[in-house]
Formats: C-alpha cells, structure tokens, sequence
C-alpha cells in the first residue's frame, strides 16, 4: 500500500500544483487512498520532495530530478573541491576544513544530501562537523568525499 500510495503522490504533484500537505491528503483521498497529515509527511520525506516556487507567486512540491539521486552531484561536486581543504573522522565525528569563510557553505551541502547516516552539521568560519551515526558511517563519508579530490 505505502508504495502504491508514493507512486500516487508523484502522480499528483507532476500533474497538478500542490502547495500544502493538506491539499495532498485531499488530493489523495479523493483518488481512495486514505492516509493521515504523518505519513503524507513521512512519504514527502522519503520520496525527497521539495517545495520550489511555481512562477506564479506562490509553491508547488516537486519531485527530485533523477540526476539529484546521486548522492554527491555535480554542484556539491564542485562546492566541495573549491572550498575543503582537509577531512578526517575520529569515531563518528567527522571535521571538514575549508577555506576561510566557506565552512557554512559546506555545512549547508552536507545537510542538503538528507543522508540518513548524517545526525547533523555544526559550522563555523573555516570548519564544519558532522556527527554520523557511527564510526563506519564517518569514515565511509571520508572516503567518498577523499574519491572526488583525486
């Protein structure tokens, strides 16, 4: 049912403007699917939707291009060889060093990956640190972000 029911969110916010999670459930229960304001929630969560500005005036949800699926794209990419110089983990904390004002800058990709390993980022001027679930997670995050510097 919950696959169904996320197939049929996509659905709707592909064919029509939908602005509010209210106006989703509406949408949804007049298709049949009956669901509650949590997991329409939840499913918005998981499937990566987004609210952007419809042109209009107002917003709409929309689905995440398929090139947005890869988890370090092309502007993160670009974000992270231009601005962090050093990264390294000591169990499940991760410090990122970057160039001198660009630590939020870094804090703000990391956060934007919705990675569900990441718990949170702290930045400052030239640093941010991430707090991973645990020691794999870091330094699974190190080795992937030391693959896109070589």
């Amino acid at each position: 049912m919950k696959s169904k029911r996320q197939e049929k969110i996509l659905e709707l916010i592909t064919e029509k403007s939908i602005e509010t999670q209210e106006q989703l459930l509406s949408e949804l229960s007049a298709c049949g699917y009956r669901s509650t304001q949590a997991t329409v929630s939840r499913d918005i969560k998981e499937l990566r939707i987004i609210k952007t500005l419809d042109g209009l005036g107002g917003y709409r949800y929309v689905a995440p291009r398929k090139e947005d699926d890869d988890k370090f794209d092309a502007r993160f990419r670009v974000i992270f060889r231009e601005c962090v110089t050093s990264i390294d983990y000591a169990q499940n904390l991760v410090v990122v060093k970057t160039m001198p004002g660009l630590g939020a800058a870094a804090g703000a990709n990391i956060d934007g990956l919705h990675m569900p390993t990441v718990i949170g980022t702290l930045s400052g001027d030239d640093t941010t640190l991430v707090i991973m679930r645990d020691t794999a997670a870091a330094m699974h995050f190190c080795t992937e972000i030391r693959k896109m510097f070589e």
